[in-house]
């Protein structure tokens, strides 16, 4: 059985790159959403978005992913936003007190603002 890569679409909306996830992120599909975001720092702007809205399971190889865009987003001056709706990935946000560093959103749109303040901060 052939496993099928999963997609990780890159779109602009309102001028930010958007990386958007399947529903699951783990080791087989890794490197794909490393790519990604990759693709999506290449676009000319500091900040980008993660629409991880879709995505029900993400293992340690998709959070070490995610933290590594935040790691060159820094480095650049930028900064990464999540979209995040699943209880399941907010809870292992929390866990790995990944939302302690990186701003959390529940809607697209508030993720998309300027000066957009996470849900998740004080």
């Amino acid at each position: 059985m052939q496993v099928r890569e999963a997609a990780f679409p890159v779109e602009k909306i309102s001028g930010l790159p958007v990386v958007i996830t399947p529903e699951e992120i783990d080791i087989t599909n890794a490197d794909g959403l490393r790519a990604a975001l990759l693709r999506a720092a290449a676009q000319g702007r500091k900040t980008y978005v993660v629409d991880i809205t879709r995505t029900r399971f993400c293992d340690s190889a998709g959070l070490h992913a995610l933290l590594g865009a935040r790691r060159r987003a820094r480095a650049e001056g930028g900064e990464v936003r999540f979209v995040v709706t699943g209880p399941a990935v907010r809870r292992i946000l929390a866990i790995m007190a990944i939302d302690r560093v990186i701003p959390v959103f529940g809607r697209l749109d508030e993720a998309l603002t300027p000066r957009a303040r996470s849900d998740l901060s004080g």
